[in-house]
């Protein structure tokens, strides 16, 4: 580590391998910073800094001050995820600016340059007029875009009422207002950026707007006041991120927003089990049940045991039971207030439910559902959750529904207010939920979730959450998912981190076949290629159970894929086109590879040379028939084997919504 003093104006910092070149200035005592690629310059002279409602600002007047010097080069471990082994190899320049004022003088800009892109963040110190409480009204921080003129983009609004749970659209930077992060656009020259945020803690969430062509602007998510932030002297912003890649695929194989999260704050957490389930969910998505109490009932102590027993038989670790407590009779979206957590319908037992399932080897995985109720919720949080841990329940899903502007708070006033889902103080409740959960050796699948900023690596008990369009909105969603849906969600949503989609929908036709019904626009072997290509540790089998039974020929991939990974890799794919990723099971030899495409059929020859040297796999291919294409004919499904090894090549042919899934079995 270095330190100097200076009176020069601009400051370098270089990637690792020189590929990324960093410059802070202070032109004109308004400090900036822009970013070369590869000598190209790919973000522009960029404003950095934050106003205040009762100090002066960090704007103006501020000039480069000191300049501290880091190189890091280590290694971690995940304890779960999509690699076990993470490298955190990055140079680092803190620099402090400075104003020539008696009060709110001197800020630090910390920044980081990976090989895969850019962290920074603001660290205030306690200063004369910064003394106790704080609140940001502004910040500054630009993301300014060079050659936006031709650059193409994938996004979704943020703002909306519908929080993240938008279809992402493919346009031009000029089409765009206000967007949700991860952010991802492509240049002209092929160039890949994402921007993005690591580490959101006790601050709001980071939107873009665009202020005026290809020149984006941090716009964080208000409180009911108005106010955007409210802090105390002395505090850390989250990581402002911009991963870089000169193609697509290497977007996938970044680490960049969990080496800019703290290690792990648990200690151990081998109470934290990947796996697979099972759930009375998707009958209420179709209509079959209902989460109300009544005839079609969904939660009922004979149905989790039926469900229990199917998983059971095919090796799945949990079932998802939701609607069994008290409140979800009448008039419940928008009115959490109904919600009681610890009591049960009375056709649903929960000790008998879980005795059961530990007589089967099967967990229940608990549901609370809050309707944006948080308040209500956290009054009874920790009963619920020591309920949950006496029965033995290790995982829960949390639920959020309400428009995005409509999360209910209760001021110290008694005052109703209402909060944005990506505010600060929900981004407060939903860690609240994971450290309570914690102390009961309990995990969280949070739905509704804020959006992933790497924190699983803090807080591992947060095992997943939802964030996007999901597979529900193939139920009832007009319209559903598109086929070029899920080859848009690895390059955007999931590059902060796990998403709980929800695959495995092997009846396409509940709703009728064609592009017009609310159905899965996908072939069959799409659905199983999602298990490999969008990552979660814990997996859902989504469908009935009736509706494998009816072909465990193409179930048993199900049955054989894993959800915890030694290594990753992402290996073909354009975003919107297609995909290819081939992930190594953790403590195993075996492979397995997923590609999907969107509404064209396409072609891919996949190189082998991810599998290890000298070792011949059995591979067992689930692909597209040659008459599938999944408007009328999804369910032409050709399961074949083949002896392979690291030097060969596999050609795949994708129909239209296609996919194909391969299990590369080792053979001794």
């Amino acid at each position: 580590m270095t330190s100097s003093s200076l009176a020069a104006k601009s400051v370098q910092l270089l990637s690792p391998n020189g590929e990324i070149k960093l410059l802070i200035n202070d032109d004109d005592s308004r400090p900036n910073y822009q970013i070369e690629f590869s000598q190209q310059k790919v973000i522009a002279p960029s404003q950095l800094g934050m106003e205040f409602k009762n100090a002066e600002s960090l704007s103006e007047g501020f000039e480069i001050k000191e300049v501290v010097r880091n190189s890091v080069d280590t290694w971690w471990q995940l304890p779960w995820g999509e690699r076990q082994d993470v490298q955190d190899k990055h140079n680092e320049v803190a620099i402090t600016f400075a104003a020539k004022r008696n009060s709110t003088n001197r800020y630090l800009v910390r920044f980081r340059a990976f090989d895969d892109g850019i962290g920074f963040r603001y660290e205030v110190p306690k200063q004369q007029g910064l003394l106790a409480d704080i609140e940001i009204t502004n910040e500054l921080t630009q993301f300014s875009l060079a050659d936006a003129e031709q650059a193409t983009a994938w996004w979704i609004p943020a703002r909306g009422w519908n929080r993240y749970e938008y279809t992402y659209r493919t346009t031009a930077l000029s089409d765009i207002d206000r967007v949700h992060t991860p952010f991802t656009y492509k240049l002209k020259s092929g160039v890949h950026l994402s921007i993005h945020e690591a580490a959101l803690v006790d601050y709001a969430a980071m939107t873009l707007d665009q202020r005026r062509p290809g020149l984006f602007k941090a716009d964080l998510t208000p409180w009911s006041d108005g106010v955007l932030v409210k802090t105390k002297a002395g505090f850390k912003t989250p990581w402002r991120t911009i991963q870089i890649s000169k193609d697509a695929v290497g977007l996938l194989n970044s680490n960049l927003i969990l080496n800019l999260n703290e290690p792990n704050k648990l200690g151990d957490v081998s109470w934290v089990e990947p796996g697979k389930y099972v759930g009375i969910w998707w009958g209420m998505h179709v209509g079959e049940n209902t989460w109300a109490s009544g005839k079609k009932h969904g939660a009922t102590t004979s149905e989790t045991k039926r469900y229990m027993d199917f998983a059971a038989k095919y090796g799945f670790q949990g079932v998802l039971v939701e609607g069994w407590n008290i409140g979800w009779d009448g008039e419940w979206f928008n009115n959490g207030d109904l919600f009681h957590f610890s009591d049960s319908f009375d056709d649903f037992d929960l000790k008998a439910v879980t005795d059961y399932g530990k007589h089967k080897n099967v967990q229940l995985i608990g549901h609370h559902e809050t309707s944006g109720s948080v308040s209500n919720y956290r009054d009874q949080m920790s009963d619920a959750y020591a309920l949950y841990q006496q029965h033995g329940v290790k995982q829960i899903k949390t639920g959020y529904v309400a428009d995005g502007g409509n999360i209910k708070r209760i001021d110290e006033g008694g005052i109703v207010r209402k909060e944005w889902h990506d505010g600060q103080f929900m981004v407060a409740e939903y860690l609240h939920s994971v450290t309570e959960a914690a102390k009961h050796k309990i995990s969280i699948n949070t739905h509704e979730p804020i959006k992933a900023t790497g924190l699983r690596r803090t807080y591992p008990n947060w095992i997943a959450r939802e964030g996007a369009r999901g597979q529900e909105f193939n139920a009832w969603g007009t319209p559903p998912n598109p086929p070029e849906h899920t080859a848009i969600l690895p390059f955007t949503r999931l590059l902060a981190g796990p998403m709980d989609f929800t695959p495995g929908i092997f009846d396409m036709s509940f709703n009728g076949l064609g592009d017009k019904s609310n159905r899965p626009q996908t072939t069959l072997a799409k659905q199983l290629a999602l298990y490999v290509v969008l990552y979660s540790p814990i997996q859902m089998a989504a469908d009935l159970p009736r509706n494998y039974v009816a072909k465990l020929d193409a179930f048993q991939f199900i049955v054989d894929v894993p959800t915890d990974w030694q290594e990753s890799k992402a290996i073909a794919g354009e975003v919107g086109d297609y995909v290819v990723f081939a992930r190594h099971e953790r403590e195993g030899d075996d492979w397995y590879l997923g590609a999907l495409t969107d509404e064209n059929a396409r072609n891919i020859t996949i190189k082998l040379d991810f599998l290890a040297e000298g070792k011949t796999y059995q591979a067992q291919i689930y692909r597209d028939g040659e008459k599938a294409e999944w408007k009328h004919n999804p369910y032409d499904l050709v399961i074949e084997e083949k002896s392979v090894t690291a030097n060969d090549e596999l050609s795949l042919r994708l129909a239209t919504s296609g996919g194909t899934a391969i299990r590369f079995k080792a053979l001794k």
